[in-house]
């Protein structure tokens, strides 16, 4: 027999599949679609075990699904442009396009290592002219449609990378990459209007029933819709300074609150360090305006902001509360107050507010509870280190006293209305996205600036506006801004001098559109219109959490965006989503405390304990925790020194095998092997069947051949629910089991009704693990005289008659305590049933001494036996 040889059964069959293009997608009106997509990869430069995962399991339901007769469309592209490019032709010299061109180049021969199920002509990089020239049309577009604009707005901004920063790009108050203090900075920024889609946004999560529900949740929690009063506090004695413009609200300073039920719990409010009564403070004190630049310093995302020091400035202006004339509230610059959120200020009510509380405390301002917990003494309740945020009774706050919290916000928010002083409004967390980089390696945002036009738009025609090939990127900093004629051009309106917009777009818009692109991507405007209707949405999406909110946020933006200018015909792009888990390793160090990367470590076994040494010399190693795979702590292994070894296909399988998808797989030497294990024992039983097993038949007159039968089609039914629901790993255990009743019946001497019923499990078999191991499929196939080849083989079908047990095993119980258990033929009658309990020694042992008064039988399930002395 020969051992299986995945060096060279596998290149074979890739072969085989280009050959004859064999995952080419293709419009089929008369096939159900199917497009699967897996968020596409930075060309990084090199494949790692947790790209192998995401793909294979992308793999397995675009294979599934194109036997079940679907027409598939599986593509792959780049997220191509970034820092990481510029940082490396920074670091190294190299030209960024260069550098990501030649990774995209050993990144694709890798990925097709892998034997993907993808169709390579629709591939295209974010950095390819052709692509970004089209994204210029679509910015074009919005900016037409109002939905893009340009303003002075508050950013992240690294002072070494010199650049604007997402907030998800803030670390701990560091930019993700240099690792510097990251400043807030006012900057003249281009924004896209996702607000004006902010209802849209959360109300369309409900009709995403095939996401997971902490996505859900996470995007909901992220656009922050909330109802709320807003209102003006009036000035008290000392006016504002010159030069601020108050709220028409009894012309007073404007705040927005969710929470107008605990007004009388006010202590203080607070204004944004960049709200302009803040800078109008500062504008005449050199206390207030030093105050500002500090809370300049660190992340401007709620997040970083939340788990930062509360720090404030007493601006020495008060104002009147509005239901207490008398009453006179501080007024503070706080550097926890968001300008974007709401109007930019707040009243603060500490009792009830963890961020509101310790900015009291630190200061020395009132606690006053006004919301009673369930069962607290009114006379004895008092607020310690944490702000109470439960329900509770209304209390301390005069006409609201007694109500509970929503009926207080209702009247509050009435009384003030009354008194003209506010009125009832909804806000959101949510911020117009910042859609401009200061870097040069992005697509060009199509618009020039001229002295006598401003700031004008291209037109269509001057589309692509390429990037120049001839940066400089020997320090950081906009290469674009430095480059001597690229920003150089003429007005389109006037003809005169003007310059080109050097800020480039944020890669979150090179990916909010990519999934309509693949509809057809040689298409000469953005999007196929006919192509899109007949692909999108995309049935299942797989990508990592980390991505659960902005990239996903984006991409349901800018698809409702596109829908409403006519150019799809959908407004959710992902009608389903999986999140994957992470492949995980174990981490080694020297004594000394150096990372060690896991082929350098032999792990020794030695009863129920592990230990490591050094390849090298034998050194005592030490095993750290089992953590995600990363380059900084060595932990990684990489595919190719796998698929050297082991084959590409039991890669495959044991990354699909090891857990459930959705957890962490955590990566092991000893449970690859074990794959390569079940590849060999698969490959001997195919190699062993005789390749003409002749017509025994359906084999019901031989028991063997029954039993085979009847578990082929039940593991067809069990396979393909797996598949179905993502339990890939429950999938393969099945076919494990199965394998074990193949090696149990072989055929060596088996009868001829057997050696159909063989062949049938076999044929059935090859196709079935053709989504996990789809090289291995394809030899085992061929060796069975399969027609054609596997991939190109429709799903095996089930007889759902044949997946029920053909004999049943019924519990006994006597008065009803369970007394032994009897086999029955499925679906026996109850009288067939009574005679082999009855007929049964164990039983009748049992029963000595007792006279029967009844005896009953659940079908299938259990028998009783009612009997006395």
């Amino acid at each position: 027999m020969a051992r299986y040889n995945p060096k060279e059964t596998e290149p074979k069959w890739r072969k085989a599949w280009a050959d004859v293009d064999a995952f080419r997608a293709t419009m089929d009106p008369s096939k159900p679609k199917y497009f699967m997509l897996e968020m596409f990869p930075y060309p990084s430069g090199r494949l790692h075990m947790g790209h192998v995962r995401n793909y294979a399991l992308g793999d397995v339901i675009a294979r599934f699904k194109r036997a079940r007769g679907f027409s598939v469309l599986h593509p792959m592209g780049w997220d191509a442009f970034g820092l990481p490019a510029e940082n490396a032709a920074i670091e190294r010299g190299v030209d960024p396009k260069g550098w990501t061109y030649d990774n995209i180049a050993r990144m694709r021969s890798e990925l097709k290592e892998l034997g993907l199920a993808i169709d390579w002509s629709r591939e295209f990089a974010t950095c390819d002219i052709a692509y970004y020239g089209q994204q210029q049309a679509l910015f074009l577009d919005l900016f037409a449609r109002g939905l893009v604009y340009r303003k002075e707005g508050m950013v992240n901004w690294d002072p070494v990378d010199q650049t604007v920063l997402a907030n998800e790009q803030v670390v701990d108050g560091r930019g993700w990459r240099s690792g510097a203090v990251v400043e807030k900075r006012k900057l003249n920024q281009w924004f896209l209007r996702i607000t004006d889609y902010a209802d849209q946004l959360t109300d369309d999560l409900a009709t995403l029933d095939r996401w997971p529900e902490k996505v859900r949740v996470m995007q909901e929690n992220w656009i922050g819709r909330s109802k709320g009063l807003r209102f003006a506090f009036a000035f008290a004695d000392a006016p504002p300074p010159p030069g601020f413009d108050p709220k028409p609200f009894a012309g007073g300073l404007e705040v927005y609150t969710t929470r107008p039920d605990t007004l009388f719990g006010a202590s203080f409010v607070g204004i944004a360090p960049d709200h302009p009564l803040a800078e109008q403070i500062a504008a005449a004190n050199p206390a207030a305006a030093a105050f500002i630049a500090e809370c300049k310093k660190g992340g401007a995302s709620q997040a970083e902001i939340d788990t930062a020091e509360k720090i404030g400035f007493d601006t020495g202006l008060t104002v009147r509360h509005p239901f207490d004339p008398s009453w006179e509230l501080p007024v503070w610059i706080a550097n926890f107050i968001l300008m974007d959120y709401g109007t930019g200020a707040i009243f603060a009510c500490p009792a009830h507010d963890q961020r509101d509380l310790e900015f009291a405390r630190k200061y020395g301002l009132p606690v006053t509870p006004v919301v009673l917990p369930p069962g607290e003494d009114p006379t004895a309740f008092t607020i310690g280190d944490e702000a109470y945020t439960g329900p509770g009774t209304i209390y301390n706050s005069g006409f609201l006293d007694g109500l509970d919290i929503e009926a207080a916000k209702v009247v509050a928010i009435e009384r003030i209305e009354a008194l003209g002083q506010g009125e009832g409004a909804t806000a959101y967390r949510l911020r117009d996205w910042g859609v401009a980089r200061q870097r040069a390696w992005g697509c060009p945002i199509p618009v020039v600036h001229c002295e006598r036009d401003g700031v004008v738009p291209l037109p269509k025609s001057a589309l692509p506006v390429a990037l120049p090939d001839d940066l400089e990127f020997g320090k950081p900093g906009n290469a674009l801004d430095r480059h001597p004629t690229w920003k150089h051009t003429t007005c389109p309106i006037c003809g005169g001098p003007a310059t080109r917009e050097t800020d480039t777009l944020d890669t979150f818009v090179d990916s909010s559109w990519y999934f309509a692109r693949f509809a057809n991507p040689e298409a000469a405007e953005p999007i196929d219109r006919q192509a899109a209707d007949y692909w999108l949405p995309v049935d299942q999406y797989i990508g990592g959490i980390e991505h659960a909110v902005l990239h996903l946020l984006y991409a349901r933006f800018v698809t409702k965006a596109l829908a409403d200018d006519g150019q799809l015909g959908v407004r959710e792009p992902f009608a389903g989503l999986f999140t994957q888990g992470m492949v995980t390793h174990e981490t080694y160090r020297r004594q000394s405390g150096e990372w060690l990367e896991p082929r350098e470590v032999e792990v020794v076994v030695e009863g129920k304990s592990r230990r490591a040494r050094l390849l090298e010399n034998g050194a005592e190693v030490v095993i750290g925790d089992i953590e995600k795979m990363s380059k900084s702590k060595k932990n990684t292994v990489t595919p190719e020194e796998i698929f050297d070894v082991y084959g590409v296909d039991a890669a495959r399988l044991f990354v699909l095998s090891d857990s459930p998808p959705e957890r962490d797989a955590q990566w092991t030497t000893g449970g690859v092997a074990g794959a390569w294990r079940f590849v060999n024992r698969v490959w001997e039983e195919f190699d062993s069947q005789p390749r003409a097993p002749g017509d025994g038949g359906n084999g019901g007159e031989d028991g063997a051949a029954t039993v085979m039968r009847r578990a082929t089609h039940k593991l067809v039914k069990q396979v393909t629910e797996a598949i179905d629901t993502f339990r890939f790993n429950s999938g393969i255990a099945r076919l494990y089991e199965f394998l074990n009743l193949l090696k149990a019946n072989p055929a060596a001497g088996a009868s001829q009704p057997l050696l159909a019923a063989r062949q049938e499990a076999l044929s059935a078999f090859a196709r079935l693990i053709a989504p996990f191991t789809p090289h291995l499929a394809e030899e085992c196939w061929a060796r069975i005289g399969g027609q054609g080849m596997v991939a190109m083989a429709p799903w095996p079908a089930f007889d759902p008659a044949l997946t029920q047990d053909a004999v049943r095993v019924l519990p006994v119980q006597v008065n009803g305590k369970r007394r032994g258990e009897i086999s029955a033929p499925a679906g026996a009658s109850a009288a067939d049933v009574e005679k082999i309990v009855l007929d049964d020694p164990e039983i009748a042992r049992r029963l000595e001494g007792l006279t029967i008064r009844k005896v009953i039988v659940v079908p299938d399930r259990i028998v009783n036996i009612v009997a006395a002395l």
